[in-house]
C-alpha cells in the first residue's frame, strides 16, 4: 500500500480541485475514524501557535587578529575606489550595501579592544577613524555624506581606543600614540561632510574626549610634551616634500591653517592649564610652530601675550590675526575687549555679517 501512495504534487493537485466545505468534511472523517496519533496530529496542527522566546545564543568572541585583517581589506578597497567603480574584487551588491559593511566592522574593532591583547582592536579602530577623515577629502562611497550614512560616530570610537589606550598601556605611552592621532584626526566641525543630521549631534571634539580622560598635571604635561613632538613631525614631512619637490609645499600653509583652527580648543585648554604646571615653555612652542598659521593661531599667540600681561602685543596680534580672518567673531570680541584696532576690511566684513543675520 505504501508504494502506491501520492507525492506531494500529485495530493495537492487532487485537493486543488475541493472547496472549503469539501475539505473541512474530509478532515473531520480523518479526525473522528482515525487512530489517536492522527486525532493527536490534527489536534496540535489545529492549536494557536505559542510565540516562545528562543533563548539568544551568546555570540563567539571575535578574533582580533581576523579583525584586523578584514578592516584593513576594507580600507585598502576603499581607498582603491572599488567601492566607486566596477572593481570586480567587490560585487555590485556589496558597493550597495558599503555601509553595513563599514558598520560592521567598526563595531568588530571595537569589541576587539576587550581582548587580552588589544594591539590588533586599536590597529583595527585607527584604521577606521583614518578613513573617516579621509573621507572628508575624497570620495569612496557612492554617498554624499558617508559617516552619516554609515551612522559612524568618529568621536566615539576614539573615546573607546584612547580610554584603552590609557588604561593598558599608562600615560607615557598613551601620549606617544595618542597626540599624533589628535594632529591627525581633530576636527572643529566634525567628521560628516554636510554637519547636520544624527550623527553630528552625538559628535564631541577630541579635544574634550582627552579632557575628560587625562588624569592629573603629569599627563597634561606628557601630552603637551608629545604633541609639539607630533607637530615636529608634521614640519618635517612638510619640509621633506619641499626638498623633493624643489620648491615650495603648496599645500602646506592651507593645512597649517587647517590645523590651527582643528586645533584651537585643543590649545586653549593647555593655555589654561600648562602655566600652572610649570610648562608654559611649551606654549611658546606651539605659538610659533611652523605646522600651524593663519588667523587661529594668530588668535592663540594674542591669548598667550595676554595671559602674561602684554597688553600691547595682544593687540597688534588680534589686528594682524583679523587681516587674515576678518569675519571671526572671537577676534573681534577679543578687539573689543583689549581696545585692538579693526582693520576696515574686517569691519566691512562684520558689518555685512550683521545685516545678512539681520534679514534672515
Amino acid at each position: 500500500m505504501a508504494a502506491n501512495r501520492m507525492n506531494r504534487e500529485e495530493f495537492f493537485a487532487q485537493l486543488a480541485g475541493l472547496d472549503e466545505e469539501r475539505l473541512k468534511k474530509a478532515l473531520w472523517n480523518l479526525y473522528w475514524r482515525g487512530a489517536a496519533p492522527v486525532r493527536e496530529r490534527i489536534e496540535a496542527e489545529m492549536a494557536p501557535a505559542v510565540s516562545v522566546p528562543r533563548p539568544r545564543a551568546k555570540s563567539a568572541p571575535v578574533d582580533p587578529q581576523q579583525v584586523l585583517a578584514h578592516v584593513q581589506e576594507f580600507v585598502g578597497l576603499a581607498r582603491a575606489g572599488s567601492y566607486l567603480a566596477g572593481d570586480r574584487k567587490v560585487s555590485p551588491a556589496e558597493r550597495s550595501r558599503w555601509r553595513f559593511t563599514f558598520r560592521r566592522h567598526a563595531e568588530a574593532a571595537r569589541e576587539a579592544l576587550a581582548a587580552d591583547d588589544p594591539r590588533p582592536g586599536e590597529d583595527a579602530v585607527t584604521a577606521i577613524v583614518d578613513l573617516a577623515c579621509y573621507c572628508k577629502a575624497y570620495q569612496c562611497f557612492r554617498s554624499d555624506d558617508p559617516m552619516e550614512a554609515a551612522k559612524f560616530v568618529a568621536s566615539d570610537a576614539v573615546a573607546a581606543l584612547w580610554a584603552t589606550m590609557l588604561q593598558r598601556h599608562g600615560q607615557v605611552e598613551f601620549a606617544q600614540r595618542a597626540m599624533p592621532q589628535l594632529v591627525r584626526w581633530e576636527s572643529r566641525y566634525g567628521w560628516t561632510l554636510r554637519g547636520f543630521g544624527q550623527v553630528p549631534e552625538q559628535e564631541t571634539q577630541l579635544a574634550v574626549v582627552l579632557e575628560r580622560l587625562l588624569p592629573a598635571p603629569d599627563a597634561w604635561v606628557a601630552c603637551a610634551e608629545q604633541y609639539v613632538d607630533a607637530l615636529d613631525r608634521v614640519a618635517q614631512a612638510q619640509q621633506g616634500a619641499t626638498d623633493r619637490r624643489g620648491f615650495g609645499y603648496s599645500g602646506a600653509a592651507y593645512e597649517g591653517k587647517r590645523r590651527a583652527d582643528d586645533l584651537l580648543d585643543w590649545h586653549g585648554m593647555l593655555l589654561e592649564r600648562l602655566p600652572d604646571y610649570d610648562a608654559g615653555h611649551l606654549l611658546d612652542k606651539i605659538a610659533v610652530h611652523p605646522a600651524l598659521d593663519g588667523g587661529y593661531l594668530l588668535l592663540f599667540r594674542a591669548r598667550l601675550a595676554l595671559a602674561r600681561g602684554d597688553l600691547g602685543q595682544a593687540r597688534a596680534l588680534v589686528t594682524q590675526g583679523l587681516n587674515d580672518l576678518p569675519g571671526l567673531d572671537t577676534l573681534h570680541e577679543l578687539a573689543a575687549e583689549i581696545g585692538a584696532d579693526v582693520p576696515e576690511r574686517a569691519r566691512g566684513v562684520r558689518e555685512r555679517l550683521r545685516i545678512t543675520v539681520s534679514r534672515s
